[in-house]
């Protein structure tokens, strides 16, 4: 495979570490199990796609708009449901992520099937400018790495702000949410406002992933937002770690050079059955760490406790 092939490779591992910093936030620090991480990630795609192609909006202002649209969603999602028992989130979670893409699916303010184009000149402009730079190196040719080296670099910013959050009074109350909510409580602390702030913050990444996701298709339609994308963030939190913003990067990387690099395989299959088989494979290796390492490759077994 050529060097365009990994660096795609590498764009999507960028967007899957960002979309997967909000479940790691939620599921390894809260003790949340959001399953509806690509409904947060829809709604800030699509807001930034239909402003700009709709409203005339700037690009750049229109992904603030996105994440504080999502933002919104996801303080009405916790509100209505973040009350309820850790099982019965997850399945209001994944109803309201198949809510929002249904509605984006039929809508006529959202293009339906057709979905929405256009809305990515200024970032090709921005990438115009940045190969000839790149070409000073050797490296101009590669029309997707702006792209890349932009994701990777906000992942990195992201990853060390939550990290330096997790270390303030903030986020060890967090912990102590996820370890014992009622003992947390009886300190006097706010559980669900607490609740809500991760899940908003969540809700904010993934917009941010979701932003990236419409430049990288250059054509939003609903089916890039199925649940596929979220069950696909968990597996990256069982192969890196839970409660480690470090196992992220490591398990998305480690993830899609597993997913993508599965396609060299030779084999006599069909297109449909060699397709199976590449996850056929990344099934078995994740089962295979879930039982020699089930707190993940940077994970610790003790960060591992979801209140029921």
């Amino acid at each position: 495979m050529s060097i365009d092939f990994w660096i795609n490779v590498g764009v999507l591992a960028g967007i899957y570490g960002i979309f997967t910093l909000g479940l790691q936030l939620n599921a390894g620090f809260t003790g949340l199990l959001n399953f509806g991480q690509a409904g947060f990630m829809a709604i800030g795609a699509y807001t930034v796609g239909i402003l700009v192609v709709d409203r005339g909006w700037s690009l750049w202002l229109a992904l603030p708009a996105g994440i504080v649209l999502a933002v919104l969603a996801g303080l009405f999602v916790g509100i209505a449901s973040l009350r309820l028992r850790s099982d019965h989130f997850a399945i209001a979670t994944i109803a309201f992520a198949e809510i929002v893409r249904y509605t984006l699916q039929n809508a006529a303010f959202s293009g339906g099937n057709q979905g929405v184009l256009g809305f990515d000149a200024e970032w090709r402009a921005v990438s115009d400018w940045m190969l000839p730079w790149l070409a000073t190196i050797g490296l101009g040719s590669y029309t997707q790495l702006p792209l890349f080296i932009v994701v990777w670099l906000v992942f990195i910013v992201l990853l060390l702000m939550l990290r330096a959050l997790q270390a303030t009074p903030w986020g060890r109350v967090l912990r102590g949410i996820r370890e014992d909510e009622d003992a947390t409580a009886a300190l006097g602390k706010d559980v669900f406002a607490y609740k809500l702030q991760s899940l908003a913050l969540a809700a904010a990444l993934a917009a941010v992933a979701g932003f990236f996701v419409a430049l990288n298709v250059t054509y939003l339609y609903p089916t890039v937002f199925d649940p596929t994308f979220t069950f696909f963030g968990y597996a990256l939190l069982v192969l890196g770690g839970f409660a480690s913003y470090g196992g992220v990067a490591l398990g998305s990387v480690l993830f899609w050079i597993l997913l993508e690099g599965t396609r060299l395989i030779e084999t006599s299959l069909s297109a449909g059955q060699q397709a199976s088989l590449r996850f056929v494979i990344v099934g078995l290796f994740l089962l295979l760490i879930s039982r020699l390492r089930p707190q993940g490759l940077l994970g610790n077994v003790n960060e591992m406790k979801v209140r029921p």
